[in-house]
């Protein structure tokens, strides 16, 4: 197991070797939807960038208890203490019960993940299935004296906490400035300070959802949900947290506070955070009106779209650049990553069919340990690509006559390409998925017409043999003639 593994800790602002609390093990927790809406492509980025961390991870030969929420309750509208929950808002409009918008939208997503390839988490706890536990660590915080009551809800006492511990220290913010530029809002009063953050609020009698409490009938808060499920199923402390930036502050930050007041220590010892997605330089979002679904980008039914993008299209796109790296949306980014997507898949195709020679022209030890290389380098798949892609001009050139690898040469690359692309990137073969479905025919039926042209060759009936192959290139079938036979490929 390599020991030079190195991942970047937004808690310390660095890299560092990664070392598990227990050799062998991981316990690894990341921040799910929170499920009112379809997923967008957002929720991609997250799902993909921790996936490949699991994929990698296990490939590393670790076993992996891998935690992903779903968020059904608690989470109020602009992430704040006060207002509708985003859930109950959603079905009020839909004139639904929130289970029913929970359901439809935790099965979209599911659909989703499933199309993009990401393995499933090993435990998938929701919020509203760890009610009682969220109650016992809200108990916890308001013993140690960081949380108290008020009206019937409970809050955490950042200015409290902030004498002993280090507030901000994830997200880089200070409390004076965020007491100096958060104004106190109508509804908020029963707070000591504009800082403190919800752990259980009163549920009034407009409420869908809510729960017996020691203070009221109610409903956790959204931050409170993390830190009960993780510490649930993780220990009290585990090895890595992730989510995307924007969750740093205020939700990870509370989760950092919440886990010391309640454990009295911190839960997690690396932060891991993938950047966002903009669309044209701007940061995607509804209200900008660039907002766009996972099954609008692979439809194509977006005005933003210049056309459909599959989910291997999407996940190759993102896995193109560092997790770390802000990602611009855009329809010529997403069309390059669909060119070379395709070009990767034409070069698998091809490594069963590869002569052997004598000797090598290539160094084949030295592309697959660059490329492990940059995956120890806190996943940088950027360069990683780099190296597999001069692997692709390989392959095309050894078919082509210009390259010469061994046969031992030939099974290292070939085991390596499909491990690597398969098993750790996640990427699967959907060009050769669709001519799996219904194309043995078609596939037959050209095979047969050119094994005509063959037999009519070989009479030297050049006529017959040159009008098959110019009808084929007619409807997009196009023969490459070879020394030992010929090759075909359909072509748009």
């Amino acid at each position: 197991m390599p020991q030079d593994f190195t991942i970047y800790n937004t808690l310390s602002r660095k890299k560092e070797t990664f070392k598990p609390i227990t050799p062998g093990y991981v316990g690894m927790y990341v921040c799910g939807p929170t499920v009112y809406g379809e997923a967008h492509l957002g929720h991609a980025r997250p799902a993909i960038t921790f996936d490949l961390l699991f994929r990698y991870l296990k490939h590393l030969g670790y076993k992996v208890r891998y935690v992903r929420n779903i968020t059904d309750v608690g989470h109020l509208v602009d992430d704040a203490d006060e207002g509708e929950d985003k859930i109950e808002k959603k079905a009020r409009l839909e004139q639904l019960e929130p289970m029913e918008i929970v359901q439809q939208y935790t099965v979209g997503y599911h659909k989703n993940m499933e199309q993009l390839n990401t393995l499933p988490p090993s435990i998938e706890p929701r919020a509203t299935g760890h009610i009682m536990e969220q109650i016992d660590a809200v108990k916890r915080i308001v013993e140690q004296g960081y949380g108290y009551e008020a009206e019937g809800s409970v809050y955490f006492d950042v200015e409290k906490y902030a004498k002993d511990h280090d507030y901000g220290k994830l997200s880089g913010r200070k409390l004076e400035d965020m007491l100096e530029n958060t104004r106190e809002l109508e509804g908020q009063s029963e707070k000591k300070s504009s800082a403190d953050f919800a752990l259980w609020k009163k549920a009034d009698h407009t409420h869908l959802m809510r729960w017996e409490a020691p203070w009221s009938d109610g409903v956790p808060g959204w931050h409170m949900e993390c830190t009960a499920m993780s510490t649930k199923y993780l220990g009290e402390t585990f090895d890595i947290h992730g989510g995307g930036a924007d969750l740093k502050f205020p939700h990870h930050e509370a989760e950092i506070a919440q886990s010391v007041g309640a454990y009295g220590k911190e839960s997690v010892n690396y932060w891991m955070h993938n950047n966002l997605i903009t669309i044209n330089g701007q940061k995607m979002g509804k209200s900008l009106g660039n907002f766009i679904t996972l099954n609008e980008l692979f439809s194509g039914k977006h005005e933003l779209l210049e056309q459909a993008y599959s989910p291997m299209t999407v996940r190759f796109f993102i896995l193109q650049a560092h997790y770390r790296s802000t990602l611009d949306f855009s329809n010529e980014a997403l069309q390059a990553a669909q060119k070379g997507l395709d070009r990767l898949m034409k070069a698998i195709d091809l490594l069963p069919g590869l002569k052997a020679s004598d000797s090598s022209t290539i160094d084949v030890d030295k592309l697959i340990a660059d490329t492990w290389n940059a995956m120890h380098d806190d996943l940088n798949t950027p360069v990683a690509l780099a190296h597999l892609f001069e692997g692709v001009k390989w392959i095309n050139a050894i078919h082509d006559g210009h390259h010469k690898a061994t046969q031992a040469d030939l099974t290292s690359l070939s085991d390596f390409v499909k491990q690597f692309v398969f098993d750790v990137l996640g990427l699967t073969n959907e060009t050769e998925k669709e001519q799996s479905v219904g194309n043995d025919k078609l596939n037959e039926v050209i095979t047969l017409l050119l094994n005509l042209r063959s037999e009519a060759k070989a009479a030297k009936d050049y006529a017959t043999a040159d009008k098959i192959r110019d009808q084929l290139k007619e409807i997009g079938v196009v023969v490459k003639d070879k020394k030992d036979g010929f090759e075909w490929e359909i072509v748009e």
